[in-house]
């Protein structure tokens, strides 16, 4: 439950510890001002009357403090001492415009966020200050804080824009924060797009390889748009993870009880989730980040029509006065490789259609991310609303699925026909799997093994359709997400 600390005078403090006394959570007041002291007690509110300057007066532990104090350098030395008495809490501070320079250098080197008091503080302090906005950044930046050594971000494996602008997104919080971080991903990036979305933009993403990446070497892992190690990456089960901030729904539930989690389902991109906690912080991406961001939620929407919340447009609309337009043009419009057009040329020959629904082997796979491309372009087909393409590479078959319309949950769809072989689900409208080949891999004939592993995912897929419910007009929060 969060615990709030407001310090400081009834000028500035009164509408926000207003507000607080009204939500879930503890409020306490330490002021000197008397008359203020009993009008807070008499509406059961926890205040103290003393000098908000002497800790002594404080509660032993809070999660969000506010600064509210009418003298700059009474209010400086206020924020100080809470910074220094209660390291991990959110601080947030007015800013003031009788400050001198050397107020305003100490409160930015002690605060989470300075507001002008103009006719946005109030409403910005009492969203930083509010129950669910204000509880889930103190508990992020209680969880970074702390650490001594580099924060791990990794994304999934074979990364998409929505993970890659994410991953960079948290690595800017923590340096914020002033925590070393770095941004990883295993595997490849092979889709034209993706590799054109880092090459232009420069983002520092790091490929990383099984061997070479030690937990032991970082103060804390952090995964983005997925939630678990070792499902859709490369990271052992077993690993320790202490950051969780993923958009797809979980069909389990994920203990957070040894750090932070924080995953909407209600929301169409985890890119989203980042430019939320920009704005929360007082922060604005640089043109790079905020580009990959807009790119990122771009994609995962399907240009706003997929799974789009109003968050998402909002966060859109907030990225658009920082992105570089004409980047996102180029990033859209990269050249085409031979082998994914090969792929988009074999899914089209290769399909199976019953009724509405085609599942088509592409054979070997050079490109995994042909596969979405390949199962999009099939969905364009007239008389088809339910798509699913898969391959073959390393032992393992990969499945890309799309749907379209209400009819078909696709991420219940494939979690009947092929979780009990392997890992699968996702999203109503988008999901994928991966199933090991086992047996299979034994057959030596390529064109044999491409016709044994057709009938053997198409039939388990169409047989599923049968049988798999509708989608749920919400999503549900405990719905798992694997791999694509």
């Amino acid at each position: 439950m969060m615990r709030r600390l407001v310090l400081g005078d009834r000028a500035v403090g009164s509408t926000v510890a207003s507000h607080a006394a009204a939500q879930p959570g503890t409020l306490y007041v330490v002021t000197d001002d008397s008359g203020w002291v009993t009008t807070l007690r008499d509406a059961g509110v926890r205040a103290v009357e003393g000098d908000p300057t002497d800790a002594t007066h404080y509660p032993d532990v809070v999660d969000t403090v506010v600064v509210a104090a009418d003298d700059p350098e009474r209010h400086s030395r206020i924020a100080m001492i809470a910074s220094e008495v209660f390291p991990d809490a959110t601080l947030l501070s007015v800013r003031h415009s009788a400050a001198t320079e050397s107020h305003d250098e100490q409160l930015v080197a002690v605060a989470d966020r300075l507001v002008d008091p103009t006719t946005e503080m109030t409403t910005r302090l009492l969203e930083a200050a509010g129950p669910e906005v204000g509880d889930r950044m103190a508990r992020l930046l209680a969880t970074l804080r702390p650490l001594s050594k580099p924060l791990a971000v990794v994304t999934h494996d074979n990364p998409d824009p929505d993970a890659i602008a994410s991953a960079i997104a948290l690595t800017e919080i923590a340096e914020w924060v002033g925590v070393d971080s770095q941004a990883y991903y295993f595997g490849e990036i092979t889709h034209q797009e993706n590799r054109a979305l880092l090459n232009l933009l420069s983002l520092p993403l790091q490929s990383m390889t099984t061997e070479e990446f030690s937990p032991d070497d970082y103060g804390a892992i952090a995964l983005v748009d997925h939630a678990r190690p070792g499902v859709n990456d490369s990271l052992p089960e077993a690993t320790p993870v202490q950051i969780v901030v993923d958009h797809h729904p979980q069909r389990q539930p994920i203990d957070d009880r040894q750090g932070y989690l924080d995953i909407r389902p209600e929301v169409g991109s985890t890119s989203t989730i980042m430019v939320e906690y920009f704005r929360q912080l007082g922060l604005t991406p640089d043109e790079p980040l905020a580009t990959a961001l807009l790119y990122g939620i771009q994609t995962d929407t399907n240009q706003f029509t997929r799974g789009v919340s109003e968050a998402d447009f909002t966060a859109a609309a907030d990225l658009s006065a920082h992105a570089d337009e004409s980047a996102l043009t180029r990033i859209e419009s990269p050249n085409v490789s031979a082998s994914v057009l090969d792929t988009l040329a074999t899914a089209i020959e290769e399909r199976e259609v019953r009724g509405s629904a085609a599942a088509s082997c592409v054979g070997a796979l050079s490109d995994r991310d042909a596969l979405a491309q390949a199962a999009e372009e099939l969905l364009n087909m007239a008389g088809i609303e339910t798509v699913i393409v898969f391959g073959y590479a390393d032992g393992t078959i990969y499945v890309s699925g799309r749907t379209r319309g209400s009819s078909v949950d696709l991420g219940e769809t494939l979690r009947e026909a092929l979780g009990q072989v392997g890992s699968a689900g996702g999203h109503a409208k988008m999901a994928g799997a991966q199933v090991p080949m086992g047996i299979l891999g034994t057959v030596e004939d390529w064109e044999t093994l491409s016709v044994v592993v057709h009938d053997t995912i198409a039939e388990r897929f169409f047989e599923a359709l049968d049988t798999t419910p509708e989608p749920a007009s919400h999503p549900d929060p405990l719905t798992r997400f694997p791999p694509e």
